[in-house]
């Protein structure tokens, strides 16, 4: 009776997948934006996730501290090599406008008690980024809304100048609400998606659609399984996705984009910085008409 029980008895095959399918790339994807929920990765998360131990704070996933004893091998690259930081976290805020108008209503936030401003000379031409703390409109010395660094576009024979600004995620909602109100800029009748979201959406529908069908399926795996179409993020910590993010205004012309995880920032620190990037960065041939 024993020997027929366990003929009879079916091992239940397990639901897991296998190593190599979970290892392709299309998987990948798909787990690791199931993974990411309501704080998002960096571009680096992966490599920083295996060496320290990782913090959920203002909507992203960081590395707070390594988990080896490596401050000494830190302290010796930027003493004597290259250190690199990845900032992307914070928030970038791109002006787009007459350089003129820029200046007039950005004056009204900052000081130069303080130190550099937004017209300084060396950072109006766009060779250097600036640094320096933003205040309510016309509210100096009080109502400090917190530290920024910004970095002109050079000029490029346009009247129009593009101003980036980068701020704590802390920070990004009173700076930007601040900027909104000295510019008057308005929040756009059509909600602006972006072109891979809405790219998103309609790979989704025509998979969807597809399955209904019955006649084609996009891959299987092994287990004749339906695999899993990759869905993009789009936004970030401090945005939603289905927001709109570009504002302008129809008496200044000037508009307001959010460009958070949009435009990466890095931090090298040390004296051989400036070798790295001269052997990442190859300069491109200018192609003249």
């Amino acid at each position: 009776k024993q020997a027929e029980k366990a003929v009879h008895q079916k091992k239940e095959q397990s639901k897991t997948k296998c190593r190599k399918a979970r290892r392709r790339h299309i998987n990948l994807v798909a787990e690791f934006n199931r993974r990411q929920g309501k704080n998002i990765w960096l571009e680096t998360h992966i490599w920083h996730a295996k060496r320290f131990h990782m913090v959920k704070k203002w909507g992203y996933c960081l590395g707070n501290s390594p988990t080896e004893k490596c401050y000494r091998a830190c302290y010796r690259a930027m003493t004597k090599h290259c250190l690199l930081q990845d900032l992307s976290y914070y928030c970038c805020l791109e002006l787009t406008g007459k350089e003129s108008e820029l200046l007039k209503q950005l004056a009204r936030i900052c000081s130069i008690d303080t130190g550099l401003a937004f017209g300084e000379a060396s950072c109006l031409s766009g060779r250097f980024e600036g640094f320096l703390n933003l205040y309510r409109a016309d509210r100096y010395p009080e109502d400090m809304l917190g530290p920024v660094t910004f970095i002109w576009k050079p000029r490029d024979g346009c009247e129009n100048r593009q101003l980036w600004i980068w701020m704590h995620p802390a920070l990004k909602q009173y700076i930007l609400e601040e900027l909104k109100t000295i510019f008057q800029c308005s929040e756009p009748e059509e909600v602006y998606i972006p072109e891979s979201a809405t790219t998103s959406i309609q790979e989704e529908q025509q998979t969807d659609v597809v399955l209904s069908l019955g006649t084609k399926r996009k891959k299987e795996d092994k287990e004749g399984e339906k695999a899993v179409p990759v869905k993009k993020i789009i936004g970030d910590g401090t945005r939603d996705p289905l927001k709109s993010y570009s504002w302008n205004s129809q008496t200044t012309g000037i508009v307001i984009s959010d460009r958070t995880m949009e435009i990466l920032k890095y931090r090298l620190i040390g004296p051989l910085s400036h070798s790295v990037l001269t052997e990442t960065l190859k300069v491109a041939s200018l192609q003249t008409v």
